[in-house]
């Protein structure tokens, strides 16, 4: 079912498996996508990595993300464009910013049980009668409905992947820092730049992320220059210069160099790979 507003607003629920694996792998300009599955053993790549998601895990996708799914058995898709739904601009209604979408790190992963199992159930049954009204409200309540669904799964990400308890604006340095990196990778790789934007010292976001994170922030910076790279020596035919020059290095023995430090093969040898 789908949702196209006046505004090209566009919000759709679905539920997919291998045969309709397209609408999957489909790459809409800003849109982000929720994938909920019902069964075990679905096997994604997302952006060159292979995966395998049971049941009640969740992932959240971007626009920038690559998907080829091998093997997808029955799953629950959410999908919202900008128009409909800016988590960006509306960071301080649902908190997701920097978490569900728009992180540094790797894809998230959401796994649930029990009582919060029964509260996306009980959600996603009310966004599904409500795409089937038709009136003047309709919008409003699915978005309504959508804040609460990214509000929840917000919660149960932290709750599950932060062992350590940060206090509020601890956890939003965190947050930003991901989605400024997220931002700004292709032209500064510098820890500084970020704690500048921050506010903070570079010792100081070492320090807090020494409490949650096996990575430093400059490792961070560091696997998002070398997920784009990837990206797009895999998914385009742009030349590896351009490619260099396309997320901050100067020339492509430096790119070269960097690449071949962190994956052990130079660019050239990973694309013919």
């Amino acid at each position: 079912m789908k949702f196209a507003g006046n505004n090209e607003e566009y919000f759709e629920l679905a539920e997919v498996d291998t045969s309709t694996k397209d609408l999957v792998e489909e790459r809409r300009d800003g849109t982000q996508t929720i994938l909920w599955f019902l069964e075990d053993d679905n096997r994604i790549t997302i952006d060159d990595v292979k995966h395998q998601f049971d049941k009640n895990q969740i992932i959240c996708l971007t626009k920038f993300n690559r998907i080829d799914v091998t093997k997808l058995n029955k799953t629950k898709l959410l999908r919202f464009n900008v128009p409909f739904y800016c988590v960006v601009n509306h960071d301080s209604e649902v908190g997701c910013k920097g978490i569900l979408f728009y992180g540094s790190a790797s894809t998230p992963i959401i796994t649930f049980y029990g009582k919060d199992s029964e509260k996306l159930e009980l959600l996603w049954g009310v966004i599904n009668s409500e795409m089937q009204s038709h009136d003047d409200l309709q919008l409003e309540m699915l978005q309504m409905l959508l804040k609460r669904v990214l509000i929840l799964l917000t919660r149960m990400y932290k709750n599950q992947s932060q062992p350590v308890k940060l206090d509020e604006n601890q956890a939003d340095i965190v947050r930003e820092f991901n989605f400024l990196v997220n931002q700004d990778f292709r032209k500064h790789h510098k820890v500084a730049h970020y704690a500048q934007q921050l506010n903070k010292s570079p010792k100081t976001l070492s320090n807090l992320f020494g409490k949650l994170h096996d990575k430093t922030p400059s490792q961070m910076i560091q696997h998002r220059v070398l997920l784009e790279a990837k990206r797009l020596l895999r998914y385009t035919d742009r030349s590896i210069s351009e490619i260099g020059y396309d997320i901050g290095f100067n020339d492509i023995q430096s790119f070269s160099r960097f690449f071949k430090k962190q994956v052990t093969l130079s660019p050239s040898d990973f694309r013919q790979n």
